[in-house]
């Protein structure tokens, strides 16, 4: 069979089964495996143990568990709320500065924690009932915590730049380092536009009705600098050159729950446990996803689907600029089904070769993904964000989740834009910090 048309069926039938319901890594084992039995025979089977394995055999792997177990101690305390709260107090007399300060407790939990829906959880259960209490529209209030909760994934530390980086082997440190200034820019796209929905509406100048002292904005900070000072510490000592990805997680781990335990008393041996257990339970599924995916990878390889793809991509008449707008349809649609660890895996083998083939550079590239990603977290049918918002205040329809998530769309969308004009905007910093590639 013509290896394009083999694409073609490996695309339908991996479509079918990712959405039958099973999981990623298995459905992604099942197509595999079927896929060399029928086409290269019993004898391939013999290697994909030792290509499963061979996937985890990565030191850079281990920065995934540490980072989940950081999130999660942060995620487990009243972190969120305290951070919440000290933004709350310092900007509420700012007209719209209730949902700036959503927004910015938004960004700087999904920094610590690299969750989104955590951040949906945590920021969410405070900020979308005062929002509305004071008169903020429905739309903006679940729209702007749904849309802040995304920044997660590309804020660093970030396990799906670790997932990009490990697939593409590409420099953990550059991809963390490029995500800063678009996350920046992210921010303040939401930002901006909340800003002006509310003064559209008429609830710019909807103000709080306390007036804290400067004793009370100073006296919130001490239980929120620590967690700030871990991440600007594991920050400086990867990029310093004072620890590897994988030492300076374990550290950051380490450190978070001993915060956890005493600034929010979280003594007792279950809190604890919780946190380990979860952090175990997501490691393992995105550890089991990475080595179905090698497993994947390798299938595309051996039925050269994947060279035959590039070759035919490499013979298409089109300006690149085309050729990347196709590219991002693509992950559009994609992240709308699946979770961005599995397209990142699923599609980087596939992609690699062709963004660079064009001249794009794969660090920038990165960005470009997740920012993808990002929306589809925020879209149907999967938009995981939208639900963990309509579980937090189910009074509000999911549609008018979703119709107030869209304006923070179509943010993400010229972000992208923004980054194709300006492809500094995600490059600059990181050959900054750790100089020009050759």
């Amino acid at each position: 069979m013509d290896p394009l048309t083999l694409a073609l069926l490996v695309a339908i039938i991996t479509i079918v089964v990712l959405f039958s319901g099973i999981s990623v890594a298995s459905g992604l084992l099942i197509v595999a495996t079927g896929f060399l039995l029928v086409f290269d025979g019993v004898r391939s089977l013999a290697s994909l143990p030792d290509l499963f394995f061979a996937e985890l055999n990565s030191f850079a792997l281990l920065s995934i568990p540490m980072f989940i177990i950081m999130g999660a101690s942060i995620a487990s305390t009243r972190a969120g709320a305290d951070l919440y709260e000290a933004l709350e107090r310092w900007l509420t007399r700012v007209p719209g500065g209730l949902v700036i300060s959503n927004l910015g407790a938004c960004a700087l939990f999904a920094a610590m924690s690299g969750s989104s829906p955590a951040t949906c959880a945590a920021i969410g259960k405070m900020g979308i009932p005062e929002m509305r209490k004071r008169g903020y529209p429905d739309g903006v209030a679940a729209g702007s915590i749904a849309a802040g909760g995304t920044l997660g994934i590309l804020i660093p530390p970030s396990v799906t730049m670790i997932v990009y980086g490990i697939a593409t082997e590409s420099s953990i440190g550059r991809l963390f380092l490029a995500g800063v200034l678009p996350g920046i820019m992210l921010v303040a796209l939401f930002m901006a536009w909340s800003i002006y929905a509310t003064w559209r509406s008429g609830d710019a100048r909807v103000l709080s009705a306390t007036d804290y002292s400067w004793k009370q904005k100073f006296e919130i900070l001490p239980k929120v600098l620590p967690f700030l000072l871990i991440i600007l510490g594991v920050l400086y000592a990867m990029y310093g050159g004072i620890a590897t990805p994988s030492e300076t997680a374990a550290v950051g781990a380490l450190l978070c729950l001993v915060i956890a335990v005493l600034i929010y008393k979280m003594w007792h041996p279950r809190d604890l446990w919780v946190v380990l257990r979860d952090s175990t339970r997501e490691s393992v599924m995105i550890l089991f996803i990475i080595g179905a995916a090698g497993v994947f990878s390798y299938m595309l390889s051996s039925l050269f689907i994947t060279q035959s793809i590039a070759e035919w991509i490499g013979t298409l008449d089109v300006n690149r600029w085309v050729l990347m707008a196709m590219i991002n349809l693509f992950l559009l649609v994609a992240g709308f089904f699946l979770p961005p660890v599995a397209v990142i895996l699923m599609a980087a083998p596939i992609l690699l070769p062709i963004i660079t083939t064009a001249g794009f550079d794969p660090i920038w590239f990165a960005v470009i993904l997740t920012i993808n990603m990002e929306i589809g977290l925020i879209s149907p049918p999967v938009g995981l964000n939208l639900y963990v918002i309509n579980g937090i205040a189910p009074d509000i329809s999911l549609k008018t989740i979703l119709l107030g998530s869209l304006p923070y769309v179509a943010c993400m969308v010229l972000a992208i834009v923004l980054l194709c004009l300006f492809p500094g905007i995600a490059t600059w910093l990181p050959d900054y910090v750790m100089g020009q590639r050759l």
